[in-house]
């Protein structure tokens, strides 16, 4: 075990908070328009989101000073927390359903999305099954199938709600964890001939999903139905040119762009701050990008590295998939952009997340 505990990631604690900033100011620039037609307060959906950050920099703090190797000796309990949450969810009556998916169980005022916290314990989970098991993971037997086996077993459970977006980032998140373990590059070919073949019957067994693709391909063919999302976050984006027109100044958050402030918040980012703004946010990315590689690469263990891995790889995905449908270069999934979109279960998990990375780089050796 690392004895010698040095400071946190300063860059790291700066970037995820400008980021945290940024997210907070364009929720409620995107939101108030909405929110007081809605609810007859322009802050409704702001001061959520404030609350939410406020628990998960708390949470971010707190589990910044607990040694990470913690994760390890709980990560099956945890992981166990989270399968049970994944079946309460779908039974009715626990189990909310908002547009058309059954994803969310409601606690007072509010909701959590359980799918949101497997993804963190699956990582847990997998960075000690490969930590203890690197030597098999060349195997089938011993290592590439019961790795497979259980975060083929979660992503089942999110679809049945369903949550393609979710469990995508989940599966990738896992998959590059595994690859860099040292599995062998002729079972993952075959893993992704068959990942393959898997996405497809999944877009073919629902027709929205097929109708998700169509309009990816072609938005105009249906400009008021399936493409309705992705022409009017174009039209937010293209207007904005090189430095936007103003904070707060957006034209499509006038209820053009369904729910602004959620998966589509980019688009009123870029539509307001233009290229620059949404340059300097991509930049933020890469740098946190950079610095969860550099902690990864200086953890003084597997699990460490491991776990940092995930995380990392976690967030990068998920900031890939969301910037890539804001921009029309993927089809819709309905993913969060971290800690800028409004969320309070997504918020809260990027934070908690990083709060982890934070423990690892005070032992790192880089």
């Amino acid at each position: 075990m690392p004895l010698k505990k040095s400071n946190p990631d300063l860059i790291l604690i700066i970037v995820t908070l400008s980021l945290l900033a940024i997210g907070l100011i364009m929720v409620y620039s995107a939101s108030a328009i909405w929110a007081n037609y809605k609810f007859d307060d322009s802050f409704y959906f702001a001061k959520r989101q404030l609350l939410f950050a406020g628990v998960g920099v708390i949470g971010m703090l707190f589990i910044m000073n607990v040694d990470y190797w913690t994760w390890r000796n709980w990560a099956k309990l945890l992981l166990i927390v989270c399968f049970a949450l994944l079946v309460l969810v779908l039974i009715p009556g626990i189990g909310m359903e908002r547009n058309g998916s059954r994803s969310w169980i409601g606690v007072g005022a509010f909701s959590i999305q359980p799918s949101e916290f497997i993804k963190l314990a699956m990582i847990a989970f997998l960075a000690k099954f490969l930590s203890e098991n690197q030597k098999y993971i060349t195997t089938i037997k011993k290592g590439l199938a019961p790795s497979l086996a259980l975060v083929f077993l979660a992503f089942g459970m999110i679809m049945l709600q369903p949550d393609l977006g979710t469990g995508t980032v989940m599966l990738g998140t896992c998959i590059i964890m595994i690859f860099i373990s040292g599995a062998r590059i002729a079972h993952f070919v075959v893993l992704g001939l068959m990942g393959v073949a898997g996405f497809v019957a999944l877009i073919l067994s629902a027709p929205y999903r097929m109708d998700r693709i169509t309009s990816f391909m072609d938005p105009w063919k249906d400009p008021l139905g399936t493409g309705f999302q992705i022409i009017q976050s174009l039209y937010a984006i293209g207007p904005g040119g090189l430095f936007g027109l103003g904070l707060g100044q957006s034209r499509q958050k006038f209820f053009y762009l369904p729910e602004p402030q959620t998966d589509f918040i980019f688009a009123i980012l870029a539509e307001e701050l233009g290229f620059i703004g949404g340059t300097l946010v991509l930049l933020l990315f890469a740098l946190l990008l950079w610095r969860g590689i550099r902690i990864a690469l200086g953890a003084p263990d597997l699990y460490g590295s491991f776990l940092a891995v995930g995380i990392i790889s976690m967030i990068a995905i998920q900031v890939m998939i969301n910037i890539g449908v804001v921009t029309g270069l993927m089809p819709v999934t309905g993913i969060t952009l971290p800690f800028l979109s409004y969320g309070g279960s997504s918020l809260t998990l990027m934070l908690f997340a990083v709060g982890v990375l934070l423990n690892i780089s005070r032992y790192s050796r880089i």
